[in-house]
């Protein structure tokens, strides 16, 4: 069975409950998370406003197996990638990877130079958690390791790099990973 990505629209309360459904399955565990379906109804309404894009992976049947979100910041020039979610049970199939290339096209045809995102670690899956990252992040993020599953590691294999940390973010030891991704190929030509 495949899958087709289109955008989100608002006139979809079915689909938006699905979507937020899978935030709350997925991040309802993570104390800055989605822990209810109020807040994780209103992140996938707020996609839906302003400077947003907001695309979905649909099966033939019209189930939703994901979701991707970014947010233009920096006048245009880059987007944060926000959120990125897939069910479960479509996990390592190539949904993902679809989602983000998705985006990749998407702000390259809207002339974007970036793309960046911040990838929480609350739950201890990476060498960073539980350590005082003051005192060289840099030494950190070079020797950083992924006991855990953390999704860097996916992010790292769609082309993003690790460009710094921000320490204690979501609670002393719990920092949140910031990745970024190059969509201009002529730098500085």
């Amino acid at each position: 069975m495949h899958w087709h990505i289109r955008d989100l629209q608002p006139d979809e309360p079915d689909t938006i409950q699905q979507l937020a459904a899978m935030l709350v399955d997925v991040f309802g565990q993570m104390e800055h998370g989605w822990r209810d379906m109020p807040s994780a109804v209103a992140e996938v309404e707020e996609s839906l406003e302003g400077d947003r894009l907001s695309r979905i992976a649909v099966l033939p049947t019209g189930e939703v197996i994901g979701w991707i979100g970014a947010i233009a910041q920096y006048g245009g020039s880059a987007w944060e990638l926000h959120p990125l979610v897939v069910q479960r049970n479509w996990r390592g199939r190539g949904v993902g990877r679809s989602l983000v290339q998705d985006l990749e096209q998407q702000a390259a045809a809207q002339g974007v130079h970036t793309l960046y995102l911040g990838t929480d670690d609350e739950l201890g899956q990476t060498s960073l958690f539980g350590v005082d990252l003051y005192s060289d992040p840099f030494q950190h993020i070079a020797q950083i390791r992924n006991p855990g599953n953390h999704p860097y590691e996916f992010y790292q294999k769609m082309g993003f790099q690790i460009v710094g940390v921000l320490p204690d973010v979501n609670g002393p030891g719990k920092p949140d990973i910031l990745m970024a991704k190059r969509l201009v190929q002529d730098f500085l030509t």
